[in-house]
């Protein structure tokens, strides 16, 4: 039985591996590679198949494949221009800035969402609000409707914690596979088409990118949605269904909501102000704490799950994805799948760079295409720490494998109503090659 369990989750793992293989740099001399494939890509492939065979051990395996991808970069640091240097590729150079400034978002988001969680489930809020909510699976939709709205202004991991919180409660703690897939699915679609809503799409906004361009991807989200909340919400209804009824003797505790709602505030306004969402949420939890208790037990339940996700967005960045596909319809659509394993806010500055995609399209691609994974997302990895069950990779992916079906369809119901519009490199400053381009290439040719 466990080997044919292995036998699945590796055959569906590499399959979902294809398409980011289909990026890989080929290698020069100076970097060994196997089939033609630079072996830091196969690292990272075999790392991932470990995630999902060994989902009791992600953390591990991910810290392992994350050493192995750097010693093979010590030892094969490549040749001029592209050489690795571990200093710069953190704290960045004057070229790029690094990692530095995603990875302690992430830790501090993950962590303080955690918090924030907790907060919001001990104000009473999730007590009450059953109230609200229908008695049949039409409860499960609305509750995923309700975080999709949230993930539009909100970053999508507090969205999905919020998201999951409410569940445990209104489902009595019995919540099935492919509803948590959903809620993942939920919190990713609200942000594709905000500029607020996710780190994509922000990262979009301050390259120069006018956020009226993205609108459009709520297009796919609302078509998603109905595709992916409908079907999960029966899987839901016929596995546990919503407890309507609220709590006897439910009261909010107006201290607790007013912390969660600081947090959030703080994360949204120093995300405009310093792009920096994780500062604010800090500020806010360590002044709550002066009027209320505050539950720091739970930076015990997450740490496995934060330093798992920041090993393996670090992994990504190691990768040698120097360059894309041309832009296209096509190579957007398979974007989704890429983000599904891997990092997608590279993907994102590499698209940026390149120019000549529509951005709307685009931001539905690395948002959305994240939710067919666990780990595709933060809120995938947010949502873990939560519910354990999800990170068995088989079992998400097919029991939630309405996700993966919703972004296909959606993807092109969008495409048939509002086309592909590819816009030209938006930056001032282009280089020789952009400067060149027919305007052809990046202006005209729109899809229907």
């Amino acid at each position: 039985m466990k080997k044919a369990a292995f036998r699945k989750a590796s055959m569906l793992v590499l399959g979902l591996l294809f398409p980011v293989l289909s990026f890989a740099q080929v290698s020069t001399s100076a970097v060994p590679s196997i089939g033609g494939i630079r072996v830091e890509f196969i690292i990272f492939a075999l790392t991932l198949l470990g995630v999902a065979v060994l989902h009791h051990k992600t953390m591990y395996v991910a810290l392992c494949g994350l050493a192995a991808i750097l010693i093979f970069k010590f030892i094969f640091p490549g040749v001029s221009p592209n050489t690795f240097n571990f200093t710069e590729h953190i704290i960045g150079n004057q070229h790029s800035e690094g990692e530095w400034r995603t990875l302690i978002n992430l830790f501090g988001l993950l962590f303080g969402f955690a918090i924030l969680a907790k907060h919001f489930e001990e104000s009473g809020i999730p007590d009450v609000l059953p109230k609200f909510l229908p008695d049949d699976w039409k409860g499960g939709f609305m509750l995923l409707f309700l975080i999709m709205v949230i993930s539009s202004f909100l970053d999508n991991i507090a969205a999905a914690m919020i998201g999951g919180t409410i569940a445990f409660v209104v489902f009595k703690g019995k919540v099935h596979i492919g509803y948590l897939a959903a809620i993942v699915a939920a919190s990713n679609a609200g942000g594709a088409g905000s500029v607020v809503g996710d780190t994509t799409t922000t990262l979009m906004w301050i390259d120069g990118v006018n956020p009226i361009d993205v609108t459009h991807a709520f297009v796919a989200s609302i078509v998603a949605i109905f595709i992916f909340g409908i079907i999960a919400s029966k899987q839901q209804h016929k596995y546990q269904p919503i407890e309507a009824d609220p709590k006897e003797g439910a009261k909010v505790d107006y201290k607790k909501l007013l912390i969660v709602l600081m947090i959030l505030v703080g994360a949204i306004l120093t995300n405009f102000l310093l792009d920096f969402p994780a500062i604010g949420v800090w500020i806010a939890i360590l002044i709550g704490a002066i009027f209320s208790k505050t539950p720091w037990y739970e930076i015990k339940n997450a740490w496995q799950g934060t330093v798992f996700l920041m090993a393996l967005v670090f992994c990504a960045s190691l990768m040698p994805v120097n360059e894309l596909p041309p832009a296209s319809m096509w190579s957007a659509f398979i974007l989704g799948f890429v983000s599904s394993v891997f990092d997608n806010i590279p993907l994102t500055k590499l698209c940026l760079e390149q120019g000549g995609y529509d951005w709307g399209v685009l931001a539905f691609s690395v948002g959305f295409g994240g939710s067919m994974i666990w780990f595709g997302s933060s809120a995938g990895v947010a949502l873990s720490n939560m519910y354990p069950e999800a990170k068995n990779t088989y079992k998400y992916v097919t029991k939630g494998w309405h996700v993966t079906f919703a972004y296909i369809v959606s993807f092109f119901v969008m495409i048939g109503i509002v086309g592909w519009h590819p816009h030209a490199p938006h930056k001032k400053v282009k280089t020789e090659t952009q400067s060149e381009m027919p305007a052809s290439t990046v202006e005209s040719n729109p899809v229907k």
